[in-house]
């Protein structure tokens, strides 16, 4: 299978939207003096067809940011690590997605590039005159991208191999990884991003909720759909109630979602992707749907806690390879693939994780083996925010996978903007990127290539956690102010950036 995804189309998107103060393109009248006789400047730059501009240093940029909190930076040296520019380097900080990077590593060292996660329908017994003697499995392999088109390709490639019914029972399994019911309990029960997590996941491990209001009624949806399909889920069920808050409830019933909205909150018609706290039992009610439609008909699914003995496989669906997972991952920050392949990998050791915190915590002696550093992370995805790690730690990280770092070619391509959001036309350097969001927290670390070859590893952490804290309660996605103060860390992120190509690209 080939990748999915290629080092070019990562240009699209980009930080392109985010506003910085930046270097502008050369004017065509003469240049004005930028200073006074006698007045002192901070610096000027001459780049050839870019006007001179003031350098500001980085106390300059950390104030005009206006961040509050704490802001921390490494710039360093590739090759020997060497400590360029720096800024409360060994503050131990929330990475936030950035720590998708560090994941990104542990798989590809532990798995290897090839690796394939296998999601298969075992059988019990023989096939007899279209009668399957016996029961059906569907045994995930923790496939974190397996979506509801991959179950309606199995689906038919059950009917051609002539199954028309099953005897005994319709069966799920997922563990292959400990199913556990959310990524961060400190997250709000509604967040799409935070799902659960076990051996066989579906579409992220999200079911669509959609709604239209008839009269003084809504007609609600539960559904697995894509751009081919869309079968109807009946393991997650959405009641609206009239309230004003919460907006949303959810209880988990036997083997059910049980979610309530505000009637207040919904509007007219909308629709928007709610976690699924039961994958397997997910996973196996979508896989009945695309069986009946190919004429097999399978009774509901039942939950397996071991596979049995002698099950032979009958159809099988393999994910794309671990590279395309991860540049995937990377490039939508996706928080279940980071999760299934630290698990993985910890399990790749030997290790039987019970936790996200049991498995980070070997990434983390991985981290401190390999590399020397300290990580003290809470999962794989950053999605907690009591992980912590320094930028000095990160940056040795970053420069101690070498030059030919595999991961480095699946990082994004940051793109380098004015103050006017418009990409520049001649940047100083190029930047390869991990971004990490969280609600106050913001930050971005990779590679710097500067227009003579110079290469650079750096890590930005911003992080306002009084402001965080304080917002931990609020039912948005987005508290008040919390985009707004993103937005000057993005742009905080892009001065530095732009600083460094020039003060430092020689």
């Amino acid at each position: 299978m080939t990748k999915v995804l290629t080092r070019r189309a990562l240009l699209v998107g980009g930080l392109a939207a985010l506003g910085a103060a930046a270097l502008a393109d050369a004017p065509r009248a003469s240049l004005r003096p930028l200073a006074r006789p006698g007045q002192q400047t901070l610096g000027l730059l001459e780049r050839p067809g870019k006007r001179p501009v003031a350098r500001p240093s980085v106390e300059d940029i950390v104030r005009e940011a206006g961040l509050g909190g704490t802001v921390a930076f490494v710039l360093a040296d590739t090759a020997s690590g060497t400590v360029i520019e720096s800024r409360l380097a060994d503050a131990a900080l929330p990475p936030a997605s950035v720590a998708k990077a560090v994941t990104a590593h542990f798989a590809y060292e532990q798995l290897g590039p090839a690796h394939r996660f296998i999601t298969r329908l075992l059988a019990t017994g023989p096939v007899v005159d279209g009668v399957l003697q016996g029961d059906l499995i569907l045994a995930g392999g923790g496939d974190p991208v397996l979506g509801t088109d991959d179950l309606a390709a199995m689906a038919a490639t059950l009917s051609e191999a002539g199954v028309r019914s099953v005897s005994g029972r319709f069966t799920v399994w997922g563990g292959a990884l400990p199913e556990l019911s959310e990524i961060d309990p400190d997250q709000q029960s509604h967040f799409g991003y935070n799902p659960a997590i076990s051996g066989l996941n579906l579409n992220f491990n999200r079911v669509h909720f959609g709604w239209t209001r008839q009269g003084q009624d809504y007609v609600v949806t539960m559904d697995a759909r894509t751009d081919q399909h869309r079968p109807e889920v009946g393991m997650a069920r959405m009641r609206v109630v009239d309230r004003t808050l919460p907006v949303y409830t959810y209880a988990a019933g036997e083997g059910l979602d049980d979610w309530t909205v505000a009637s207040a909150a919904l509007g007219t018609e909308g629709a928007r992707w709610l976690p699924v706290r039961n994958p397997a039992l997910y996973a196996g009610d979508v896989f009945r749907s695309m069986a009946r439609s190919h004429g097999i008909d399978l009774a509901p699914a039942v939950k397996l806690q071991d596979l049995p003995e002698g099950a032979s496989e009958v159809v099988s669906h393999q994910s794309p390879p671990l590279d395309a997972l991860i540049e995937g991952m990377l490039r939508y920050s996706t928080n279940l693939t980071a999760e299934v392949l630290g698990l993985t990998s910890t399990k790749s050791l030997g290790v039987q994780p019970e936790t996200l915190a049991n498995s980070a915590a070997v990434m983390n002696g991985w981290v401190a083996a390999r590399y020397g550093a300290r990580a003290v992370l809470v999962d794989h995805s950053g999605l907690g925010d009591r992980s912590r790690i320094s930028a000095r730690d990160l940056t040795c990280i970053l420069s101690g996978a070498g030059a030919n770092d595999p991961v480095r070619a699946l990082l994004k391509d940051v793109v380098l903007v004015d103050g006017d959001g418009d990409a520049l036309v001649d940047p100083a350097l190029e930047v390869e990127a991990k971004t990490g969001t969280l609600n106050f927290v913001s930050a971005l670390a990779g590679h710097l290539r500067t227009e003579t070859g110079k290469e650079m590893v750096f890590a930005i952490f911003t992080a306002q956690m009084d402001a965080r804290e304080a917002a931990k309660d609020d039912v948005e996605e987005v508290p008040d102010g919390a985009r707004a103060w993103n937005g000057r860390s993005r742009r905080l992120q892009q001065r530095l950036l732009q600083r460094w190509g020039v003060v430092f690209g020689t």
